[in-house]
């Protein structure tokens, strides 16, 4: 498989019907599917159907998607992270799911770095959003600690609940960049 992006700990690749195992795995959890406003995955089956319907899909249309974060000193997929293109909202939403046993270890926040600089690089992206329910303290610390502001509260997928709205902006993320160095 193709690496798209390598970090100290992780490689991000496209996921691959073979993975459809771990997919379940981080899929039927139900800490890891708890803020998501997703269901639980309930079989393998189902499983291989995300690959081939969400995650094959926006690879073709979009020429990115979530993607399988590895977690190198074990060689296992411990959940995704990636960018999904939200044609509703116009927008570009980075997301993230791990397995608990690998939260609070700064992965998510690592691979989301990347990420980010992948989608202003690679893709030319202008904007990139993420979206979390208000009570979902580790993925909003996470936005915020890679640069993301907060910027409203609205609906996300029709289910009438608020959500928090972050978004981080090319020419804001370039200037973060260059205040670095």
């Amino acid at each position: 498989m193709i690496t798209i992006i390598e970090t100290e700990r992780l490689i991000l690749r496209e996921f691959n019907i073979n993975d459809y195992k771990d997919v379940y795995e981080f899929g039927s959890n139900i800490e890891v599917q708890k803020y998501t406003g997703n269901q639980i995955i309930e079989s393998l089956n189902s499983a291989k159907e995300l690959i081939e319907n969400v995650f094959y899909s926006d690879y073709k249309k979009y020429g990115y998607g979530r993607w399988a974060v590895i977690y190198k000193p074990e060689n296992k997929i411990i959940g995704f992270a990636g960018l999904k293109y939200l044609p509703e909202f116009k927008e570009t939403d980075i997301g993230f799911r791990i397995l608990p046993e690998y939260w609070r270890k700064g992965l998510t926040t690592e691979a989301s770095r990347e990420i980010i600089k992948y989608g202003f690089e690679k893709f030319g992206l202008s904007k990139i959003i993420g979206i979390t329910f208000p009570e979902n303290i580790g993925s909003y610390k996470v936005l915020q600690k890679i640069g993301m502001k907060f910027y409203k509260i609205d609906e996300y997928n029709g289910d009438g609940k608020e959500y928090n709205w972050y978004k981080l902006e090319k020419e804001t993320y370039i200037k973060q960049q260059n205040d670095k160095n």
